[in-house]
């Protein structure tokens, strides 16, 4: 056996940086959320060439003492937790000691840091080995400067994206900070030139300043408190969609989080108003009791884990579906409602007074819901016996009680208070897909009528008893060391999936020479004779797609003539989409259009002259719809379904009643191509054999 190693701490360093510190974009978020944690209220980055040239944070936080500077390098030193119990009520951004340590390690690292009451000291570190801390000049807080990231790490430094791509990603997490922490001042620059700032003046100027003012008047301000589980932000109205999900920001007690059960109750509220390809617009902040949530899932912090999912999607989307439905619950959640009418009569009674934290705010009209329709005098609610805390009239309970309720409900936990294994019961179920227990487990009577034994089946004898089940190949035999190098082919399976494409073309298409026209019924359906098999076509679906293919090889190979705009069309555009038009704008002025950019928008200053009329709002959604894809960007491709609707139209109809000169230039053009589908999906042929017919008539059995 191999001799076993203890390595040292410039080897698991730079091992542990894989995954603290995979791009250049990480190195920014771990440092700026130190200086958040040190109580910074303003934050200076600078980067240069993507962050790889040069990564600098500087705050006035709290700074790190002299004894304490040299500790800030090695693993596993925090100043945010100091035992495994604070593990259970984690409040900072970081916890876990590492990224410092990991940074240091594949960079050239320097930390500048004073405190309010003591000296500047620097330290240096050069791919984790420190030099000598000693004396600088600088102002109270830390600066962080990381130069040459991965040098010393040249595969990790050649898998890195472009300059501009990583300056892309690193712009968005600031962005994000921005709108995480509104209360402290933001400065970022890149190369020397600044491109965000904020001035800590709050969630709304944070807002404006990422998205633009546009962007606030299409939104709902919400407020509101569930089963102990608080949610404000702002949310998209109902007709406030985006082409792609780079607009969603969802900040878990104060930390970027993007979580699957959160963003899916977010979705489904929204599913009943928007369209194929939309995508709703939101900045959420949700806090929940510590204790119920874990972020000590992966070294990144991206994702978080709940105690309960059920509680959690349930909270959320009843919340944001209560808003975009209008139910009457919208008017305890959404911020600066219109007053209601009735309650300036003075003739009616007067609401009771409330103390200043419950006292609701007043109401403002929104876009997309009219609140003075459904704002009515409440009917008298019941009184439930209950120890939730009453706020706004409307009996509230934690989230504790919340979780006792479920419990009382639901069957899996009077199930499991009762001894019941349901699982159990439902993998005995003899439902498809699963494997009775019963037939796993064996038992086999043994020798001198001792207790049953209990024996496994082999994967042979249950694939011979369930032949329908997929059963995955052992790990074992599928990395065979045994196997000879040289009988490893890498493109095997794609040279299969070819070879089969090419069979499965050549099986489709017939020679015409052979084929003799038999005649047509309900003026649809076009029947052709092939040796001992019958063709139906339909006329409609085969002439479609013969259009569709004419018009798309047209749309590929036409002449582009521009014609310029007197005004030229902005488009808002964020950093993800701005970079995804650069690497593109090539291809999109192969199209026809001419771009400028101006600012944080992109300027359409000329448009190809045969798409004059076009809806350029729409065309550029669909383009930026598939800003995390691998679609190229190709005019026939983007107006699919309007060359689909143009072909359509074009087509002869289902009931027409075809010449036979016109029928046998149809099924020319088919050119023997019985795979042909129409540009909606739907089969243009269908074949059928002598043997099924003869079958049908009980010639044969």
């Amino acid at each position: 056996m191999p001799k076993i190693n203890i390595l040292p701490a410039k080897v698991y360093n730079r091992i542990a940086a894989g995954e603290v510190v995979d791009r250049p974009y990480s190195v920014v978020k771990e440092l700026v959320e130190n200086s958040i944690d040190a109580g910074a209220t303003e934050i200076e980055i600078y980067i240069e060439q993507g962050g790889k040239q040069l990564i600098r944070v500087v705050d006035n936080g709290c700074g790190i003492d002299r004894e304490d500077l040299h500790s800030a390098f090695l693993p596993h030193a925090t100043s945010k937790i100091a035992q495994a119990e604070d593990l259970e009520n984690i409040m900072t951004l970081g916890f876990r000691g590492e990224a410092v340590a990991s940074i240091a390690a594949v960079s050239k690292m320097t930390i500048t840091s004073k405190t309010k009451e003591g000296k500047c000291y620097s330290l240096h570190s050069d791919g984790g080995e420190l030099g000598q801390i000693t004396e600088a000049a600088g102002e109270n807080g830390t600066d962080v400067c990381v130069e040459m990231l991965f040098f010393n790490t040249p595969v990790r430094l050649g898998f890195l994206k472009s300059d501009k791509a990583e300056e892309t990603d690193i712009t968005n997490f600031v962005s994000r900070f921005i709108l995480n922490r509104p209360q402290i001042s933001f400065t970022y620059y890149v190369n020397g030139k600044k491109q965000l700032q904020s001035f800590g003046g709050g969630v709304e100027e944070a807002l404006v300043g990422v998205y633009g003012a546009a962007t606030l008047s299409q939104c709902f301000q919400i407020d509101a408190n569930k089963h102990g589980i608080h949610i404000r932000g702002y949310i998209g109205n109902h007709n406030f969609f985006k082409a792609n999900k780079s607009y969603q920001s969802v900040f878990l007690n104060g930390r970027y989080v993007q979580n699957v059960t959160i963003s899916s109750a977010i979705s489904n509220a929204y599913s009943g108003y928007m369209m194929k390809r939309q995508y709703p617009f939101y900045v959420l902040y949700i806090d929940v009791p510590t204790e119920i949530v874990d972020v000590n899932v992966h070294p990144n912090k991206a994702d978080v884990r709940f105690a309960d999912n059920k509680i959690i999607y349930g909270c959320i989307y009843s919340v944001i579906s209560a808003v975009l439905d209008g139910q009457t619950k919208a008017l305890e959640y959404v911020v600066n409602k219109p007053v209601n009418p009735i309650y300036a009569d003075e003739t009616q009674e007067k609401a009771p007074e409330m103390k200043p934290e419950t006292k609701p705010q007043q109401p403002k009209m929104e876009s997309g819901i009219d609140y003075a329709a459904i704002l009515a005098p409440k009917p008298q609610e019941e009184k439930v016996e209950t120890q939730g805390e009453k706020v706004f009239g409307i009996t509230t309970i934690s989230y504790e009680e919340a979780q006792k309720e479920v419990e009382k409900c639901s069957p899996a936990f009077m199930a499991k208070k009762l001894g019941l294994d349901l699982e159990a019961q439902k993998a005995k179920a003899p439902e498809k897909g699963f494997i009775p227990i019963d037939e796993i487990d064996d038992y086999v009577p043994s020798d001198n009528a001792k207790p049953h034994r209990k024996t496994k089946k082999t994967v042979v004898d249950l694939h011979k008893r369930f032949p329908d089940l997929y059963f995955n190949p052992k790990l074992l035999e599928v990395n065979d060391p045994a196997k000879k190098e040289e009988d490893i082919d890498p493109f095997e399976a794609n040279k299969k999936f070819l070879e089969e494409l090419e069979k499965k073309s050549k099986q489709n298409r017939i020679d015409v020479s052979s084929c003799v026209y038999a005649g047509k019924l309900f003026n649809t359906y076009l029947l052709y004779e092939c040796k001992d098999d019958v063709y139906i076509i339909d006329q409609h679906a085969a002439h479609e797609r013969l259009i569709f293919n004419r018009l798309k090889e047209q749309m590929n190979n036409r002449a582009v003539v521009q014609q310029p705009m007197l005004f030229p069309y902005e488009i808002s555009v964020n950093v993800f989409e701005k970079e995804f038009i650069h690497e593109h704008i090539d291809e999109i002025r192969a199209i026809g259009f001419d771009l400028e950019e101006s600012g944080g928008k992109i300027l359409i200053t000329a448009i190809p002259l045969d798409l004059q009329h076009i809806d350029l709002e729409a065309f550029f959604s669909e383009i930026l719809g598939d800003i995390g894809g691998y679609r190229s960007i190709r005019l026939s491709d983007i107006l699919k379904d309007k060359l689909a609707s143009a072909a359509c139209k074009a087509a002869v109809k289902g009931g027409m009643d075809l010449t036979k000169e016109e029928i046998d230039a149809l099924f020319a053009l088919m050119d023997g191509d019985m795979g042909l589908k129409c540009p909606h999906g739907r089969p243009v042929v269908v074949k059928m054999s002598r043997t099924e017919l003869e079958k049908m008539f009980k010639r044969i059995v």
